[in-house]
């Protein structure tokens, strides 16, 4: 990816501290490979990464994502990679962020942010600045669910009239979560006046409506990965190339 612009982008990206899956015995966290596809297109890209989580410290991560059948070459890299696997075990507490040094701000998903982010008020209002301010807001799988509580400068929810997408019913169901989670996600979007698109289960599905950036799944966070460094890099630098709205 070409450099653009004289100084380094800043990107936040926004993880859970939670492990537990609601009331029952189930363990969960972050889902690893739609943290390490985005990080390391943004670290390749030479962007300085933040790392951050309500209570600060280590971001659990789901078992379930680091069985053999969900390994990739980033989630392979990440294992070999002692710096990003510090960084990810002490996380900046979210409240000492300085939201307004951030040229962009990306949520990874696993169930564990249901828990903790959807109502997590700083989160909300960073994300509510950012968008707000035109830099490029992103969330892969889950990480949608985080714009639960967000309005625009209208004072409307992120998602109405905006073409989104994010974890399906049908892949909920497919998971056997869906009496678990506290919402369906797109339920969430449809209600709240969004117009929920989607791929078929389990395929890369992006959507980019203006400096909003959604993915429907795991297998998304490579794609999402790219078209965010691409869209930061244009606010960056109006030499860099277009990003056009994309469904």
């Amino acid at each position: 990816i070409p450099q653009y612009g004289r100084m380094a982008a800043r990107v936040l990206i926004v993880l859970t501290s939670n492990d537990a899956m609601g009331s029952t015995d189930k363990k969960t966290g972050l889902w690893l490979d739609e943290f390490a596809a985005p990080y390391y297109r943004m670290k390749d890209a030479g962007f300085e990464i933040t790392l951050a989580n309500p209570k600060g410290g280590p971001c659990p991560i789901d078992a379930g994502s680091l069985v053999e059948a969900f390994q990739t070459e980033d989630t392979k890299r990440y294992d070999a990679d002692e710096e990003a696997k510090k960084a990810l075990a002490s996380c900046v507490p979210l409240e000492k962020v300085d939201i307004s040094t951030m040229d962009g701000i990306f949520y990874p998903g696993g169930h564990g942010l249901y828990w903790d982010l959807v109502d997590d008020k700083t989160s909300v209002g960073m994300i509510e600045k950012m968008f707000a301010t035109g830099k490029t807001v992103a969330a892969v799988c889950h990480g949608p669910c985080c714009f639960k509580n967000c309005k625009t400068p209208a004072g409307e929810s992120l998602f109405k009239g905006a073409p989104v997408t994010g974890f399906s019913n049908s892949e909920e169901a497919a998971v056997g979560l869906t009496e678990v989670v506290p919402f369906l996600l797109e339920d969430l979007i449809k209600a709240s006046g969004g117009n929920f698109k989607r791929k078929d289960d389990w395929n890369s599905c992006v959507v980019k409506k203006g400096n909003l950036l959604t993915g429907q799944n795991p297998q998304s966070a490579p794609e999402i990965g790219t078209m965010f460094v691409q869209m930061v890099l244009k606010s960056k630098d109006a030499e860099a190339p277009d990003v056009p709205d994309y469904e």
